[in-house]
């Protein structure tokens, strides 16, 4: 288990329960009473910590490398019935968004998202989970495979933001986003997006427009990463908590901002903590949300998505 450096009074704790069971296991001595006492205390302080973390804190969570990515959600919710589809038919497979069709309690779902990976050599491969152009565009087509089989839409957001190299430039980075906030905004299937760890700038939007928009409990989703926006606003990167504070990317500043329509909640510690735990919430929150929207009327879905959208930033001057 990887531990961020707030928390490090846990680790200590979880350390100090290790050795205890090791040596009684050694000595035959029983000390389960002991072990029982650590266990109060690894819980107290956890509380403690994720009870008050501060908006970079909570970034630093969303990227925590034991944190499960998309293909672990995806397989999770399909009990391996998940099937990959590749290619935009344009250009190439895009190793960094994947999607597919799979089954969630007998429901025939599109499945999508961004994938980074576990270790280098697959976080190169996966190209750190930012897309290219025919990463959407690969996107966009199984979305309107989707619709035209009439199946829902699920997609899973975690990304720091769109591949920003010229080549991605050159094949239209930019256009094929656009296209996608288009195309996604007109679905007349049921769409369901969720934030399950970075949700940056428009490579997250790219697969973001929804029926329900929602946010794992230690996620963000902002234009821009705190980092990003130190450099540019004070030319350093040591300001990225200031940034995080001020750009307010938390699900509780999300929801209340009216951008986001829900909060899924993690168990104590992230969702690392217990991969399991977060699969069956994610899956609970996917059949209720699908139980609301599969009745309405697809024109009907269609008016709520946009007019929802667009009354995001928009002010009225009296």
């Amino acid at each position: 288990m990887n531990y961020l450096d707030f928390e490090k009074p846990i680790a200590e704790l979880i350390e100090q329960k290790e050795k205890m069971a090791n040596a009684a296991q050694k000595s035959g001595v029983d000390v389960t009473k002991t072990l029982e006492e650590l266990d109060g205390k690894i819980a107290d302080k956890r509380k403690e910590i994720f009870g008050k973390l501060t908006p970079w804190q909570r970034v630093q969570v969303s990227r925590h490398p034991d944190r499960p990515y998309t293909l672990a959600y995806i397989e999770a919710l399909t009990a391996g019935s998940f099937i990959e589809l590749h290619g935009d038919r344009t250009v190439k497979d895009d190793k960094a968004m994947v999607g597919g069709l799979g089954l969630i309690d007998g429901h025939t779902v599109m499945l999508i998202g961004q994938q980074k990976g576990n270790n280098t050599k697959m976080r190169q491969y996966r190209n750190f989970g930012m897309p290219n152009p025919e990463g959407y565009r690969k996107a966009l087509r199984l979305m309107k495979m989707a619709e035209k089989f009439n199946k829902p839409i699920i997609t899973f957001i975690d990304t720091p933001g769109a591949y920003p190299g010229l080549e991605a430039e050159e094949r239209g980075q930019g256009e094929a986003i656009a296209r996608n906030l288009l195309e996604m905004s007109k679905l007349r299937v049921p769409v369901i997006c969720i934030v399950i760890g970075e949700g940056a700038s428009g490579g997250a939007l790219g697969i973001g427009i929804g029926d329900r928009v929602l946010m794992l409990e230690n996620t963000w989703y902002s234009v821009i990463s705190p980092e990003s926006c130190s450099s540019i606003l004070w030319r350093s990167w040591n300001e990225k908590e200031r940034a995080a504070e001020a750009l307010k990317l938390t699900p509780e500043d999300m929801k209340q901002h009216g951008l986001v329509d829900g909060i899924i909640p993690e168990p104590l510690g992230g969702a690392h903590t217990s991969p399991e735990e977060i699969f069956a919430t994610v899956k609970a929150e996917i059949l209720k949300h699908l139980g609301e929207l599969s009745p309405v009327n697809a024109d009907e879905r269609i008016t709520r998505r946009i007019d929802k959208f667009c009354k995001m930033g928009v002010v009225v001057e009296g």
